[in-house]
């Protein structure tokens, strides 16, 4: 088993929300056995204010975070594991990444699509983060360096399905 923490990347259409909150729960969360990244198939161009209120709020790094495509990342690193975490049930296309890195598909509703008061924008960021650090933490829990592609893709899936029914 190697050393080297294996790289993970969020992927989402915009990248200014869901997936940079992934990206910072996981570096923080991660205890160095992850390098968490995040990038978009269509970036937005700029972090969405209340994810970076969200993380600042809860304690989380919430510097150096910016919306990128995900062509940045076409050589290097390697991916070891993928989670789109675009919203299927709300019609979103989730981008798909080509090769052989074990992905699953973890959807979380778009906070940056709630309109209303700051109060009902700051509540779908926080259920956003809520979601997302649950899943995260049953994957932490999981013995992810010993299981086998198809093996760990159904764990990481299942996360995905039932996370939140618990």
């Amino acid at each position: 088993m190697s050393d080297q923490p294996l790289n993970v990347l969020f992927l989402c259409t915009g990248n200014s929300a869901r997936s940079i909150l992934g990206e910072a729960i996981l570096n923080q969360d991660g205890g160095g056995r992850f390098k968490a990244y995040s990038a978009g198939s269509n970036p937005t161009g700029t972090v969405n204010p209340w994810a970076i209120h969200t993380l600042k709020t809860l304690g989380y790094p919430a510097e150096s975070y910016r919306s990128k495509s995900w062509s940045e990342f076409a050589d290097e690193p390697e991916f070891d594991l993928i989670f789109t975490v675009c919203d299927s049930a709300a019609a979103e296309s989730c981008p798909v990444w080509p090769g052989r890195p074990t992905s699953a598909h973890w959807g979380i509703p778009d906070p940056a699509a709630v309109e209303g008061s700051d109060t009902e924008k700051a509540a779908a960021f926080l259920e956003a983060f809520r979601m997302l650090k649950r899943r995260i933490d049953l994957m932490l829990m999981l013995p992810v360096a010993s299981l086998e592609g198809v093996a760990l893709r159904e764990r990481l899936q299942t996360i995905g399905r039932e996370a939140d029914k618990q």
